[in-house]
């Protein structure tokens, strides 16, 4: 993400995103307070046991966010207070490599609390890569020659979308595209929809 990120212009930082309501600036302070959590959450040790997983970690709902919520609209505030898009990509490159430093650092099996839930650090961080993979997605949706999330992240997030759903995708599609029409990020084709069987009534999950 802060390679991808570091490689917009400035004329890019105020196309849309994938996310309703969100410019690409607005996804990119998204990604620092991502960032930051990962950070607090490392640095949140518990004693409980793990109440989720990497699955379990996600609300999943079947309407698409609308960009109205309060924390969004506080989003899109801070990161239009940025003015110079370098200066976002100055802080998500500072705390994201530190985030990916405290990662690296982390003992898997430790237990961390987060949004009053407790998870091992393995799977918080594994429930992150759907998280970061799918905003590598939202940043490049609309982006004149984007390059796509590392193919590994691609083929482990449709892993996780699968065991939300229930139901693995159909072989004839390709990860991104699993994901993509999984999540609501663009609509199923009719041929695709046929694919799908009893799955696309069941679509798209919203995570959250």
């Amino acid at each position: 993400m802060r390679t991808a990120v570091a490689g917009l212009s400035d004329e890019d930082f105020a196309r849309p995103s994938g996310c309703t309501g969100w410019l690409v600036r607005d996804l990119v302070c998204h990604l620092v307070i991502d960032a930051q959590d990962v950070l607090i959450t490392l640095a949140t040790p518990s004693d409980r046991e793990p109440t989720r997983d990497a699955v379990s970690y996600w609300d999943v709902s079947a309407a698409p966010p609308t960009g109205e919520d309060p924390l969004d609209a506080l989003t899109v505030r801070l990161a239009a207070a940025y003015e110079d898009p370098r200066l976002l990509v100055f802080h998500l490159d500072d705390v994201g490599s530190a985030a990916g430093r405290a990662a690296l650092l982390a003992d898997p099996a430790l237990r961390v609390g987060t949004r009053d839930e407790v998870l091992t650090v393995a799977d918080y961080l594994s429930a992150y890569v759907m998280e970061w993979t799918l905003h590598h997605l939202d940043l490049i949706a609309y982006l004149p020659d984007p390059e796509q999330p590392p193919a590994e992240g691609l083929t482990r997030s449709r892993e996780m979308l699968e065991r939300i759903a229930g139901s693995p995708f159909p072989a004839s599609f390709h990860d991104l595209d699993a994901l993509l029409v999984g999540t609501g990020r663009r609509a199923p084709t009719a041929a695709e929809r046929s694919e799908l069987g009893d799955l696309a009534a069941r679509l798209p999950l919203c995570l959250g």
